[in-house]
């Protein structure tokens, strides 16, 4: 499977959130210029653990650049919440469990095992994607890349 491209649109999804209710491409889009999608393959492992405690340290990056994130994993609603609430994430995850791997899949990040690969993607406020990046699966791919990108895609517009 590949990850859409950079200038693909990116598709619409609705799933449920650690925010309490079901949120769409759309309405996470009409909140910031830019939207991070941060895919990671499951919940309460220690990369991925890393991976979303360093967003959660950066937020305020990400806020100064005008992006909103969210966590994207095919575990279930009640597994996230309780993760969200034991980490102290102030950002929210977004539940992949129904159809499992859906969005996942719609991104070309769902592998065969079952769970998404670790992957970014950058949306912009016309829903398209201005950046891709799939990361070795047992890698942190951190932040620096993402604010190097956020910062590329404002300069463009």
């Amino acid at each position: 499977m590949t990850p859409l491209a950079v200038g693909e649109k990116a598709p619409e999804f609705s799933l449920p959130s650690t925010t309490g209710r079901s949120v769409t491409l759309a309405d996470l889009l009409d909140d910031s210029t830019f939207l991070v999608l941060a895919f990671y393959p499951k919940q309460r492992t220690s990369v991925c653990g890393a991976q979303l405690e360093m967003i959660n340290e950066f937020l305020d990056q990400f806020d100064e650049r005008d992006a909103a994130v969210v966590g994207i994993s095919v575990d279930p609603l009640e597994d996230l919440l309780s993760w969200a609430d034991e980490a102290n994430f102030d950002f929210p995850l977004l539940s992949d469990a129904e159809p499992k791997g859906a969005t996942a899949e719609a991104y070309g990040v769902m592998s065969d095992k079952g769970v998404s690969e670790r992957a970014y993607f950058i949306v912009d406020a016309d829903g398209t994607i201005v950046y891709s990046y799939l990361s070795p699966m047992g890698e942190n791919p951190g932040v620096n890349r993402l604010f190097a990108a956020l910062d590329e895609a404002a300069g463009d517009q």
